[in-house]
């Protein structure tokens, strides 16, 4: 079946997958979706469990995969802390967003903590994967920020700070990634991954 015969979904969704292929270096997106599940990552060796996957449902593009580090794998393996440092900005909502997936600009964590104080905390891999999948749950609409991939699946990923870490020489400045949940009660909660050093 030729791509004009497909169904609408299966058309939008080709069209990003040949744009990431066609580019040949990362596409940073702005998703906006409907949660369908969440999970820690499928893997055979446990020492590589390094994130939770979050599902959510984008019209007209379809299911996305988004990989949220809980650990720093290569922090671990440099003898460096590898925990995650969590930062938290709360905000208010009247209406829920309505999915979208689109090319946009990344967050700047820098811009973002002159706007708004952020208190990071160290957070263990596990604990962070039990406060992840619990907000997630509780959340009916999830907002990331990060770079479009593709593998067995459509996804986003690099949902954290780019900046140099302490096992991480390489300095990525102003293309940070992030997550906004959105509950029920009207409040949205933007979470800011940043690993040790940055």
């Amino acid at each position: 079946m030729n791509i004009d015969q497909q169904p609408p979904t299966l058309t939008i969704r080709e069209q990003w997958k040949r744009s990431v292929r066609k580019e040949r270096a990362p596409i940073f997106v702005r998703a906006i979706g409907i949660l369908y599940k969440v999970e820690i990552e499928p893997a055979d060796d446990p020492s590589r469990v390094d994130h939770v996957w979050m599902t959510m449902e984008c019209p007209p593009v379809g299911r996305l995969i988004v990989s949220i580090n809980t650990l720093s794998r290569y922090n671990r393996d440099g003898g460096f802390d590898p925990r995650i440092r969590l930062g938290k900005v709360l905000s208010r909502y009247t209406e829920r967003p309505e999915p979208v997936l689109e090319r946009h600009d990344p967050l700047d964590y820098t811009v973002l903590e002159v706007l708004h104080p952020v208190d990071y905390f160290a957070v263990e891999h596990d604990p962070l994967e039990e406060m992840l999948i619990t907000k997630c749950n509780d959340a009916v609409r999830a907002e990331v920020w990060g770079e479009l991939y593709i593998r067995e699946h459509l996804g986003i990923h690099q949902i954290h700070s780019r900046r140099a870490s302490c096992a991480v020489a390489r300095d990525i400045i102003g293309r940070d990634g992030g997550l906004r949940l959105y509950y029920r009660d009207g409040v949205a909660e933007l979470l800011l991954f940043k690993f040790c050093g940055q």
